[in-house]
């Protein structure tokens, strides 16, 4: 309750807090950047947890994993291929579902060359997912030296998460997928409650364990597309808020998890996005912050899970 009244709190400052003179157009600016930072917060929330469940480890995310990567892959590609006709060629839906299909697609990829092959191969999950992000990152940069000048903004606009050029396009239907996939994923939380148990014994108590992993990793796939697209990739954002969630909130219950990894995630994005903009004067992109914070707490949970 406290948490939510939180959420609420930080979002009435962030929408009112000096709206000015025309406080018509502050105030409809502001709501899209609030519903798009919901979005975000959700997707993330949703996709890293359900993967850290799915590999048993709290110090991945699909962001480390590589999704991203080839998100700007992706991009990279369509940009070479099509040079300044991107827009003419593929409007922003059609870009959006290449996407997805090219995400589902590696999520996919993930599934049948580690959980086909045995169990519990975290190891040779991570080493994978390390090397093909690499991978997806070198062609990027490759391709990237190869476009024209003028046609690499295109780009590098996506190269960084910015709340500041949403793609306004995008806000609806990704809140309706987004509501969707939540709708049935909270109602398949039990199934990660026992899951989390690990192969054999959520196997032993009557799951489809691969077709589940299989699942769970295209809605993955499908959430981390939707805050990718909508605001770029932020690597690090999911390994902040879920470890912060498991330290304010001491339970298994995969429900109360996430919802509460979803207010965490909302406020710290809130938090952030206001201090940006307010104190900061945009001198410094969220998502260099986020990255910053996250590459160093990532450092932190290496140095503390070697020492147990």
């Amino acid at each position: 309750m406290i948490s939510v009244l939180l959420l609420l709190s930080m979002a009435a400052i962030f929408l009112f807090y000096r709206l000015g003179n025309n406080w018509e157009f502050a105030l409809k600016l502001r709501s899209v950047k609030v519903i798009a930072i919901l979005i975000v917060a959700a997707s993330v929330a949703y996709s890293s947890v359900a993967f850290q469940t799915l590999t048993n480890n709290r110090i991945l995310t699909p962001s480390i994993m590589g999704f991203e990567s080839l998100y700007l892959l992706i991009q990279t590609l369509i940009v070479y291929m099509y040079g300044d006709e991107t827009y003419k060629v593929l409007s922003s839906i059609d870009n959006f579902l290449v996407s997805v299909i090219g995400m589902i697609g590696f999520g996919l990829l993930l599934y049948f060359m580690i959980y086909k092959k045995g169990k519990d191969n975290i190891y040779l999950l991570l080493l994978v997912g390390i090397i093909l992000g690499t991978l997806f990152s070198s062609l990027s940069s490759f391709m990237q030296l190869l476009i024209d000048p003028n046609d690499f903004f295109i780009v590098q606009g996506k190269m960084f998460a910015s709340f500041n050029k949403i793609n306004t396009d995008l806000l609806w239907p990704s809140s309706i997928i987004l509501v969707v996939i939540l709708f049935f994923g909270f109602r398949m939380t039990k199934y990660l409650d026992v899951m989390a148990l690990g192969r054999e014994q959520a196997i032993n108590l009557g799951l489809n364990y691969n077709g589940l992993v299989k699942l769970f990793l295209v809605m993955i796939a499908i959430l981390v597309s939707i805050s990718t697209a909508l605001v770029g990739p932020i690597t690090f954002l999911g390994l902040l808020v879920t470890n912060l969630t498991y330290e304010l909130f001491k339970t298994h219950k995969h429900s109360i998890i996430i919802a509460a990894c979803c207010i965490v995630s909302a406020v710290a994005l809130l938090a952030g996005q206001f201090i940006m903009e307010r104190i900061l004067n945009l001198s410094t992109p969220l998502s260099a912050i986020i990255n910053m914070v996250g590459g160093l707490y990532f450092i932190y949970l290496l140095l503390k899970v070697r020492k147990l």
